[in-house]
């Protein structure tokens, strides 16, 4: 196994924002992650999506991205909110319309 594979296992292998942080030696305010952990995993994923077809083979370099890439995800949420934000698609939506309804239409005529 190489040091990519195992460093992917581990990712694989974690199941919340802080271990992520934890793993990845990033100091954290508790109350940014309890609030926003799911969006800052989230973008963190988005991050990463962007650039797996360029990630370095060198473990280390491997390392730098991912850990720098949940920085900047983590960060997002320290400067900002899930609603500002809009990582998923509940806040994306277009705020509702407003639908006018003629007065001459409103009322049922017999």
């Amino acid at each position: 196994m190489t040091d990519t594979t195992e460093l992917e296992e581990d990712l694989q292998e974690m199941g919340s924002a802080e271990e992520f942080l934890e793993y990845f030696n990033i100091p954290y305010d508790e109350a940014v992650v309890r609030v926003n952990r799911l969006h800052i995993l989230q973008r963190f994923h988005d991050y990463l999506s962007g650039t797996l077809d360029n990630l370095p083979t060198d473990l280390s370099a491997r390392r730098d991205v991912y850990r720098s890439l949940l920085m900047q995800a983590y960060a997002d949420f320290v400067e900002s909110d899930a609603r500002t934000e809009k990582v998923f698609k509940v806040f994306k939506r277009a705020a509702p319309g407003v639908t006018v309804v003629p007065l001459e239409q409103a009322f049922i005529r017999r």
